[in-house]
């Protein structure tokens, strides 16, 4: 059985628990009021805005360590949404890389709204999440979680991929921001 940390009680949280529950995997969700409670799992979700991040590492760096961490993440300007807030030759995802050098960063569910991960679907079409980073393994391990839990899985590629997933979020962010699109809808892939 697969212990999976999810740290960030929000939406996405609790849309990637629902998936995770359903796959076997044993669920711990840790919220910000929680951090003298220790993350076990052998998966580390990082199911909270990109500004949060640096204070999760510098609270929880120790707990992180060798482990699968997941970085959902768009790592965009809240403020204006008109850019990303990483260099344009990286990503959260590659970001996160640097700081938790021991750990298997990858990046998913970035180009999934809750609600398509709940549903199971984004409107007819299966909910796909795609997956990118440079640990095979890693890749492999969430992938399974993901499609055991009834959505679809595709290997987007190595970390240098996570840029242009942290753009189509970035894009469909601002769409739903901009009221364009639904909360409920967004991007799928056939």
């Amino acid at each position: 059985m697969v212990n999976v940390s999810i740290i960030g009680k929000g939406n996405m949280g609790q849309a990637i628990s629902s998936v995770f529950s359903k796959a076997g995997a044993t669920i711990q969700l840790l919220g910000s009021g929680d951090s003298a409670t220790a993350a076990y799992g052998d998966i580390i979700v990082l199911a909270v805005p990109y500004p949060a991040i640096e204070g999760i590492i510098a609270e929880r760096g120790e707990q992180l360590e060798g482990k699968i961490i997941v970085d959902i993440t768009n790592p965009l300007n809240f403020e204006t949404f008109d850019s990303l807030t990483v260099p344009a030759d990286s990503s959260a995802t590659a970001e996160i890389s640097k700081t938790l050098p021991s750990s298997r960063v990858v990046k998913a569910f970035n180009t999934n709204f809750a609600s398509t991960i709940a549903e199971g679907k984004v409107g007819t079409t299966p909910t796909t999440v795609l997956i990118a980073g440079d640990d095979e393994d890693a890749k492999s391990q969430l992938a399974d979680l993901v499609t055991a839990g009834g959505l679809r899985a595709i290997d987007a590629g190595a970390t240098k991929r996570a840029r242009e997933l942290e753009g189509i979020g970035f894009m469909q962010i601002s769409l739903a921001a901009g009221e364009k699109i639904a909360w409920t809808g967004g991007f799928g892939v056939n």
